[in-house]
């Protein structure tokens, strides 16, 4: 007995020595107690102080971390949380995303690996006993997810049981936001919407693949069982019944704890954005990463939400709002809105003894929201810039990086043309051709391989778009690979086209072609005939610009030569082979050299204009900027002089009363 007595006092004192070092440990990492000095060595006086100034170095910097990127003039005219304004978003100039970043990780093909069987049997060239086999790529097909048996059966009955401090400071965001009797459209719907009871949908209509919750969801008046993961590529979600939701489109569009199990979340904001009246909203609303409801559902989860944090969750939402319809969203804005009691989540993850000691509350919950842009029904002359652009907004394959070249360049087309029957052709032809952009773009995009640059292919784009006779037809579209070298091209016209333009400038290649791929898919007799006429034309043409200007460079020879023909041969019925044959025959040197004079001058022409009219967009783009400064100024003080306030304590709107 004594002995046990013993033994469990040594067992306790051991355990109390080993504790007493660890608080020692913890107070030396702290900096409130300095290590005990080891005989032979001195400390001096300012060692504490180093680490103090280190620590509160280091507290300056999670600070920082923790600050709103908005100014304070413009949280003062949103709800409670602003996290990232609406003026400090940046985005890559193209869509950054693997296929794979937006898949459940479990699904994700995985490489044959070698095992350390087969390792060393290559090595000793011994055989060894097989190891474990790899899944094939069938056996990992048959094991992905399905999405119907997964949320309408395997989880028929998981409610997603949000922490109730989180549901009131939601409730308080949405009802900043949302008027009563507004129509909702919510995504991902479940048991709960978390809708205040100041806000009273005319019609709430429910998206979801478990219709046993959403049954039970008393705010929905309406339900609809779609797979939101079932897409169009680059479009919206493949559901007809779904698409006419859009004929009577909604106040807002809200989507909690829905987005980490999108797979393909640029189409679904782009069928929300479809679903929404102009000045709509959209709420992406998600919480922490380490909320309870997050293990619930994990295998559905995306990889991008299982391996980044809270805060590049909030910029990758907000990259969806721009990737799927670019300014056609506005004011975009991204909120903290978790609870007092919540985890400071700028410090998790950073070392083990801080996540130790943050002992908040694992309810955190963020809020990305935008605003649906009114589209314009036709060009404004008064504003071309922003008429096109509403126009490209929601334009598939087409990049944010190629709108924004190739819209300069459509105004410009406008304000060029001569006054009259000249510029009504062109704004016509635009406005007609515009949404052929993509189809245009599908053959572009493959050029990015080859030296053939962003700013040229939208120069291309553009010259078709300005061309009447343009309409993206299936011929057209051939002609424009063959001509662009992705096809292999016609012996009787691409062929030999691009035997004799070989050293033309690519800028004069650019717009020869925009000239001839329309004259392409008309069905006309004549027109094709016309085509082959210019074909076989190019040889003479040029022998006998060369004889006549001897001298001549060869890149200027073959400019006069597709141009004299393409002013008079390529379009139908304006000169027979013999008379054109007969007219440049009398040419003097001078005649003939003068479309390069001409062209010089047009170029310089276009240079000055440019610039005038960048000068011209910069001046329109800060009369916007005050116009908006105006605007902000007066919602502020509707604000202030609205009869409901927030009460920052309790976090709900109450009847102002002074």
């Amino acid at each position: 007995m004594m002995m046990m007595r013993s033994s469990s006092t040594k067992q306790c004192q051991s355990a109390l020595v080993l504790l007493m070092l660890m608080a020692m440990a913890v107070s030396v990492c702290l900096g409130f107690q300095a290590p005990p000095v080891q005989s032979g060595t001195s400390r001096t006086s300012t060692q504490l102080y180093i680490i103090s100034g280190a620590f509160k170095k280091y507290k300056a910097e999670q600070e920082k971390k923790k600050m709103p990127m908005a100014t304070r003039e413009e949280a003062k005219l949103e709800s409670p949380g602003l996290r990232v304004g609406s003026s400090v978003w940046k985005w890559p100039p193209v869509w950054p995303y693997d296929r794979q970043f937006f898949m459940p990780t479990e699904d994700i093909p995985k490489a044959p690996q070698m095992s350390m069987n087969q390792m060393a049997s290559m090595v000793s060239g011994i055989q060894q006993a097989p190891g474990a086999a790899e899944p094939t790529l069938e056996e990992q097909q048959a094991n992905q997810l399905d999405v119907y048996d997964f949320w309408g059966n395997q989880k028929a009955d998981v409610k997603t049981e949000m922490d109730q401090e989180a549901i009131e400071k939601l409730k308080a965001h949405y009802d900043f936001y949302l008027q009563d009797g507004a129509s909702i459209l919510e995504l991902g719907a479940a048991e709960e919407s978390y809708l205040p009871d100041s806000v009273k949908p005319s019609r709430h209509v429910g998206i979801g693949l478990n219709q046993k919750l959403m049954d039970i969801n008393p705010s929905l008046t309406e339900t609809m069982i779609v797979d939101l993961n079932t897409v169009v590529e680059d479009r919206d979600v493949d559901n007809d019944e779904f698409r006419l939701l859009a004929q009577d489109p909604f106040d807002a569009v809200i989507m909690a704890n829905t987005v980490e199990f999108l797979t393909n979340p640029r189409e679904v904001l782009r069928s929300a954005w479809y679903m929404l009246k102009p000045g709509g909203q959209m709420f992406i609303v998600f919480s922490g990463k380490d909320a309870p409801l997050n293990s619930k559902f994990e295998r559905a989860a995306t990889k991008v939400w299982r391996d980044y944090n809270d805060d590049q969750h909030m910029w990758i939402c907000g990259s969806l709002f721009e990737f799927s319809a670019g300014d056609g969203w506005d004011s975009l804005r991204g909120f903290n809105i978790s609870p007092e009691s919540a985890k400071d989540m700028s410090t998790v993850g950073t070392n083990p003894l801080e996540n130790m000691m943050n002992q908040g509350k694992p309810n955190n919950i963020f809020v990305v929201q935008a605003v649906k842009g009114a589209q314009d029904d036709s060009l404004n002359a008064d504003n071309l810039e922003k008429s096109i652009t509403s126009k490209m907004w929601m334009m598939p394959v087409v990049e944010p990086r190629d709108k924004n070249l190739v819209i300069p360049r459509l105004v410009r087309s406008i304000e060029m043309a001569t006054e009259g029957e000249q510029k009504e052709r062109v704004t016509n032809a635009i406005e007609n051709n515009i949404a052929t952009i993509p189809k245009v773009y599908e053959a572009l995009v493959k050029m990015d391989q080859f030296a053939f640059t962003f700013s040229m292919q939208a120069q291309l784009a553009t010259e078709l778009i300005i061309n009447p006779d343009f309409n993206a037809n299936e011929d057209q579209l051939v002609a424009l690979k063959q001509g662009l070298g992705l096809r292999k091209p016609s012996k009787d016209f691409w062929e030999p086209l691009g035997q004799y333009t070989s050293q033309m400038d690519v800028e004069d290649k650019i717009s020869l072609l925009g000239y001839i791929v329309p004259c392409f898919g008309s069905n006309d007799p004549d027109q094709l005939q016309a085509l082959q006429d210019y074909a076989s034309g190019l040889k003479p043409t040029m022998n006998l610009v060369r004889m006549k200007c001897p001298g001549l460079p060869e890149p200027d020879v073959q400019l006069i030569a597709t141009e004299f023909l393409a002013a008079e041969i390529l379009k139908p019925g304006q000169t027979t082979r013999e008379d054109f044959a007969k007219w440049l025959g009398e040419m003097t040197e001078d005649e003939i050299k003068a479309p390069l004079v001409a062209r010089q001058k047009l170029r310089r022409s276009s240079a000055e204009e440019l610039e005038a009219f960048q000068e011209e967009i910069a001046e329109q783009k800060a009369e916007f900027e005050k116009t908006k400064e105006r605007y902000e100024e007066i919602k502020k003080q509707a604000r202030e002089n609205r009869s409901m306030i927030l009460n920052g304590r309790t976090g709900k709107f109450e009847e102002y009363k002074p």
